[in-house]
């Protein structure tokens, strides 16, 4: 494997800014080669697709090439890729089309270790249909999400299971497939957020077993698109359609309006340039995808390790959670410090991070809120030993 850091953080023009950026989470930098295929796309004649012209073939070619490279991401098909503006969207539309056959009693799973932004279609249509919200609880010591639970927690009125692949607070895998085993035991829909976890390690959606991924590229520094990815691409024949085409099959059911071409263009760059992290990989995409998201995955663990162990050696600092499957992502506090007090002292520094002040999601299940909230860590593919140990020194000085 050979995950070159050093060649890596050349292809990012905005680290030129001279701040460390820990802000991973909420997104990564944009890398050269998607900025310049959205300018390219932007200058070229695109229209609507359906017309005999070059700039309505143009678009088909964008929309085609941006389902095969999700499809190549995830291991799928690209006939059961829904492309739209965000996760975010495209998620409460499913939950939507999904919620439409569900009645009073009905119960729908969900995890405390899920991101705000996830939880809220599913409260929506349970708060719609009359349908039971029962929740996967954390440890609240490591943060894991026990996947023993979910042989309890699913039910023969289970409609759906929704659980998130990686936490971008705490940085918690949980074990996505053996829960996906309990809720296929009876016959729920598995929906897995792959958002956080999709830049840091291969995704296979049919080894999976769940029967929606969601992914958004901006987590791995692409443009402000998302997509659902079917297992199944039948299943969309199921749903109710939201497309203002009559006719429409296929993803386009959950389509709503035109495209943004420009943006998936960025978006097969962005597939392309995960696909380049290890410059050894070789092979089909989805096979150098497999091999430079393994590298990433090592190479991010090691990094991870060493924050880790530093983090925990000073003692005024609290690392929170500490899960034995990680992605890069970490959430510490400070005694007597609030959060936005931190990042305020780290942004003075020349570092980038988040304050939350730990009023919803997983850190309002841990009580962070009562301590001042607390600090995220994303690192990215351009993170390195110098920048972690420029943040253990800036927090050593922190008392």
């Amino acid at each position: 494997m050979a995950f070159d850091v050093a060649r890596i953080r050349g292809l990012f023009p905005a680290l030129g800014d001279g701040w460390i950026h820990f802000d991973g989470t909420a997104g990564m930098l944009v890398p050269e080669q998607v900025a310049s295929a959205v300018s390219t796309a932007m200058r070229a004649p695109v229209s609507g697709p359906g017309g005999a012209f070059p700039a309505s073939q143009r678009a088909e070619s964008i929309v085609t090439a941006a389902r095969r490279a999700v499809a190549d991401l995830v291991g799928a098909e690209p006939a059961g890729v829904v492309l739209g503006p965000s996760s975010s969207v495209l998620l409460r539309r499913l939950v939507d089309a999904l919620s439409e056959r569900w009645t009073l009693g009905d119960e729908v799973v969900v995890s405390r270790l899920d991101e705000q932004a996830n939880l809220a279609p599913w409260r929506a249509a349970a708060k719609r249909t009359g349908s039971v919200l029962r929740w996967g609880e954390i440890d609240i010591e490591t943060c894991e999400l026990p996947a023993w639970q979910y042989e309890e927690l699913v039910s023969a009125r289970t409609k759906a299971v929704a659980v998130t692949a990686a936490s971008g607070s705490v940085g918690t895998r949980p074990d996505v497939p053996t829960i996906v085993e309990f809720a296929k035991r009876v016959g729920a829909v598995v929906v897995v957020d792959a958002t956080y976890a999709a830049p840091f390690l291969p995704l296979d959606l049919p080894a999976l077993g769940a029967d929606v991924m969601v992914v958004s590229a901006q987590a791995w520094g692409g443009p402000s698109v998302g997509a659902l990815v079917f297992r199944d691409p039948e299943m969309l024949e199921r749903l109710p359609s939201v497309s203002l085409e009559t006719n429409a099959r296929g993803p386009a059911r959950l389509e709503l309006g035109p495209h943004p071409y420009p943006l998936l263009a960025g978006l097969v760059a962005s597939i392309d340039y995960l696909a380049g992290l290890d410059d050894a990989a070789t092979g089909s995409r989805r096979e150098r995808l497999v091999t430079s998201l393994g590298s990433a995955k090592s190479y991010h663990a090691g990094l991870l390790a060493q924050l880790s162990t530093e983090l925990r050696s000073l003692r005024h600092v609290m690392v929170i959670g500490d899960a034995m499957r990680r992605i890069p992502a970490l959430a510490f506090t400070i005694a007597n410090k609030k959060a936005p007090e931190i990042a305020e002292y780290l942004a003075s520094q020349g570092l980038c991070a988040f304050a939350d002040d730990g009023s919803s999601g997983v850190f309002a299940s841990l009580g962070v809120g009562e301590v001042g909230g607390a600090v995220r860590i994303g690192l990215a593919h351009y993170s390195n030993v110098f920048e972690i140990n420029q943040l253990v020194r800036v927090l050593e000085e922190l008392r």
